[in-house]
């Protein structure tokens, strides 16, 4: 190898890192300039865990076979409530691991040539073999204690050969040298995706964006012209008295459906408030928008129903959704204290959305539409009246509308 080897690469990796790269795209940078320095590197896997609500980190491959892919995101290897069969597999095979053994040991680097087959000291080196390879290295670099995002600790990394002699000691302490740098680089794609990852889950998709774009500073709201949703479970209070061990998966199952809908419809979610659920559609224009609410509401109600014929089948209690449906200009942006902001919809026509919501109970309805809603263009041919009603905080009466079964069905 080039003596100017190990400074071009690291200066690639850095500049690779501040570009914001993807992860795989400096797997295979780095993978293919050690191939062309002479460095036989033939498969490489590199492992980062991650902050996400459903993945517990990422798998990038290097050299991988045909069935296998570059991106592979893992799920959980330590039990939690919401854990599958392929947790279990995942979490078996990651005890099994080499890195798993070097994190028991302390160490941050494991050789092993690969053995003929039927010796099985790690499924990895098995695996390797199948593709041709003779020796094998697991590298673990650590970040130091104020470096770690909750399991984000390290970047684990193998590299295995085909080269009839495995690793030299040269090519061993190259990948030493180096995989600081790739680590590095690594880490920070990783976190700049992880900050928009929890920014969307927590915030939303749109308000997520918006303040990883800037929109941080209190007071700044914009103007905007929405579709606001506003629902909430039917006999939520009831549930959580008579079966509390069943609320929390209750509202995780309805908020899948209710969330699910709202976004395949291109709205965005602002609040999960207990059972209650704070949404908006905003498009370049309000008829779009109000179209968009209501078919992401039928496809709602089409869930819940279906998911309360399979909770019922595991004797579990159901529930259903009221809704309510408004338009309108809110402020949207963010509110609150110095401490502790929350970007949010605020304005009159937010609290005639909830109020709207609220009329589904004396109403004896599933669903209601405000008046303003059921004007927009054409929508008002899908709908039926169900007469005038008093809402709380709003000047006079209005007519509420709901869907009509025979026009919708």
């Amino acid at each position: 190898m080039k003596a100017e080897f190990h400074s071009e690469t690291a200066a690639w990796l850095t500049q690779a890192g501040l570009a914001g790269e993807s992860e795989n795209a400096i797997v295979d940078g780095f993978c293919e300039r050690c191939v062309a320095a002479g460095l036989p590197v033939g498969r490489a896997h590199v492992f980062i865990d991650t902050l996400h609500p459903v993945h517990e980190g990422r798998l990038f491959r290097w050299g991988h076979g045909p069935n296998e892919t570059a991106l592979q995101e893992y799920g959980r290897t330590v039990p939690v409530p919401d854990s599958t069969p392929e947790d279990a597999l995942a979490a078996e095979r990651w005890r099994n691991s080499p890195f798993y053994r070097m994190l028991q040991t302390g160490d941050s680097l494991l050789r092993r040539r690969v053995p003929p087959e039927g010796e099985t000291e790690f499924a990895a080196l098995a695996e390797v073999r199948g593709y041709g390879m003779t020796d094998y290295l697991a590298i673990i670099n650590r970040f130091a204690a104020e470096g770690v995002v909750g399991e984000m600790d390290c970047v684990y990394s193998s590299w295995a050969t085909r080269h009839a002699d495995g690793f030299s000691d040269i090519h061993i302490d190259a990948l030493q040298r180096l995989t600081p740098y790739f680590a590095l680089a690594i880490k920070s794609v990783s976190l700049q995706r992880m900050t928009g990852t929890l920014m969307q889950t927590y915030l939303g998709r749109d308000a997520g964006q918006r303040v990883l774009g800037g929109r941080i500073v209190r007071g700044v709201a914009d103007r905007i012209d929405a579709a606001i949703w506003f629902s909430d479970l039917r006999g939520f209070t009831r549930i959580t008295d008579t079966a509390p061990e069943q609320v929390i998966p209750l509202l995780n199952d309805y908020a899948d459906v209710i969330v699910s809908a709202i976004h395949e419809h291109g709205g965005d979610v602002l609040k999960l408030i207990g059972d209650g659920t704070l949404a908006i559609f905003k498009t370049d224009g309000r008829e779009r928008s109000c179209n968009s609410a209501l078919a992401a509401a039928i496809a709602a109600r089409q869930g819940v129903n279906e998911l309360n014929v399979r909770r019922a089948e595991r004797g579990l209690p159901v529930t259903d959704m009221y809704l309510g449906l408004h338009v309108g200009e809110v402020f949207y942006g963010n509110i609150g204290s110095t401490e502790r902001l929350d970007f949010t919809v605020v304005g009159p026509a937010v609290n005639e959305a909830s109020r709207v919501a609220a009329m589904c109970r004396s109403a004896d309805q599933p669903m209601l539409v405000s008046a303003a809603f059921a004007e927009v263009g054409s929508i008002h041919k899908r709908l039926v009246s169900v007469g005038r009603y008093a809402l709380r905080g709003v000047g006079r009466p209005q007519e509420l509308f709901t869907l009509d079964a025979e026009r919708n069905a």
